[in-house]
């Protein structure tokens, strides 16, 4: 063979072999977590934690605290990010820190519970807000969720260009809509309501599992860390950004509350953001603010499934057992066969949520435990890598280490906790679901020990 025909032959053999291309922007990657975090939490959370605190101070107090706790998190994931930049994201770390077995079983977490829970979830609140619109039947928010979990799938198996626009233009239009809805009630005649009883036992920790459920999502971000250009730089710039947008959103959106409906109405509502539009502008205002709920989840299930594809593709690379999930699409640059498999079980999941008859809580209760347990073990696994790997260079290095990550770890530990004490039989479900995940471990190992 010719020296020529070689480097054709090496040329062919490097072009078929596709991997993920540094195309995000770094406004694309703010779009993508801003999309992720403020879904579904920041309309039905307020009036949880306005109910566990004795004044308007408190309550703007907890969202404040949610963000820095945020923020603390951001930094220990900016140093994994930037120093382990792999489309795995938490699986890499895992991995690296704890072994192929823990990295599995989070991978298998993530593909069957996390991530596929966390779309349902959404999809099932834009089902039943999209409903409120237009009413399908019976089962009107599940024939949503599914259609809206088909779609948005095939969109990303389209491509890399589509799934990122779409996610762009749902980002913008759920913040503007925040901020009309911000000065809609900041413009109002204020209502102060009848004063709320004194806060009860235990409720700052209560009302703190509410905030930082509603600012959960940004660690997203670890999962298009090989996609980012100059990630460097705009990983660290992308999680800063996003969580200083939504921490100044959460907090104007609960000033707003506060001011339109007072405190007492805040904390007795069953739809704040609704009532407050309610009570200004009629039945139209609560048209709108259905409208605004239902684009807002339809932007975060569309970027969760963006994200969560990617994890099963790194799982496909390093498993037999799911080798055909880790083949990345060239010409769409996207992993088509992850994507297929994450909208199946997602879909399976909304079967779920339909005979239950309570979607979103079945939802809630089958992932939180799981998704708790395995952030706790991403905050450890920060300590392990420094102690384990120091020559590796950083490029980003946490301030205050080991306290920043210790906080971090402490706070993960409280809400597993948390989860486990007020969730019902779905996080036993969920649970049950990840240890099913260890005789696939232990088979997948035994076709290789054969091979």
């Amino acid at each position: 063979m010719s020296r020529r025909e070689t480097y054709n032959l090496i040329e062919e053999l490097g072009s078929s072999v596709a991997t993920p291309k540094q195309s995000l922007t770094l406004p694309d990657a703010v779009a993508l977590i801003v999309g992720i975090v403020i879904g579904a939490g920041i309309f039905e959370t307020p009036a949880l934690v306005a109910n566990y605190a004795n004044s308007d101070l408190a309550v703007l107090l907890f969202w404040l605290i949610g963000g820095l706790v945020s923020l603390v998190g951001a930094l220990c994931y900016a140093e994994l990010a930037t120093t382990y930049p792999d489309v795995g994201g938490v699986y890499y770390y895992l991995k690296r820190a704890f072994g192929r077995q823990v990295g599995f079983l989070f991978a298998w977490a993530r593909m069957t519970v996390i991530q596929t829970g966390s779309i349902a979830l959404l999809a099932f609140v834009f089902g039943d807000y999209a409903s409120q619109i237009w009413r399908l039947g019976t089962f009107s928010p599940s024939i949503y969720a599914a259609v809206a979990i088909a779609l948005l799938t095939a969109l990303n198996i389209v491509g890399l260009q589509q799934g990122k626009w779409t996610q762009n233009l749902l980002s913008a239009a759920k913040v503007l809509g925040l901020l009309l809805v911000v000065i809609i009630g900041l413009t109002a005649i204020p209502n102060t309501g009848d004063a709320v009883a004194s806060s009860p036992s235990g409720s700052w920790g209560l009302a703190m599992v509410f905030v930082l459920l509603s600012y959960g999502g940004w660690n997203e971000a670890a999962y298009i860390a090989a996609e980012i250009q100059n990630r460097r730089r705009n990983i660290l710039r992308s999680l800063l950004l996003s969580i200083g947008i939504i921490t100044v959103i959460y907090l104007l959106i609960n000033l707003a509350y506060l001011r339109g409906l007072g405190l007492a109405n805040m904390a007795k509502s069953e739809a704040v953001a609704a009532d407050l539009m309610r009570s200004l502008w009629g039945a139209p205002g609560a048209f709108f603010v259905s409208l605004l709920i239902a684009v807002s989840t339809l932007g975060a299930t569309n970027a969760t499934i963006f994200t969560g594809a990617r994890t099963n593709y790194a799982l496909g690379q390093d498993f037999s057992l799911f080798s055909f999930m880790g083949r990345w699409q060239q010409r769409p640059s996207t992993p088509t066969y992850a994507l297929l498999l994450q909208g199946a079980i997602a879909l399976a999941l909304v079967l779920l949520g339909t005979l239950t008859r309570k979607g979103f809580e079945t939802m809630v209760d089958y992932t939180a435990p799981v998704f708790w347990f395995f952030f706790l073990l991403s905050g450890i696994s920060l300590l392990v890598l420094r102690q384990r790997e120091p020559q590796i260079p950083r490029s980003f290095r946490v301030p205050f280490y080991p306290l920043t990550p210790l906080l971090f770890c402490a706070v993960c530990a409280y809400l597993l906790y948390s989860s486990l004490v007020y969730t019902g039989v779905g996080a036993l479900v969920g649970v049950a679901v990840v240890v099913a995940g260890i005789p696939l471990l232990l088979w997948n190992r035994y076709r290789q020990g054969r091979a």
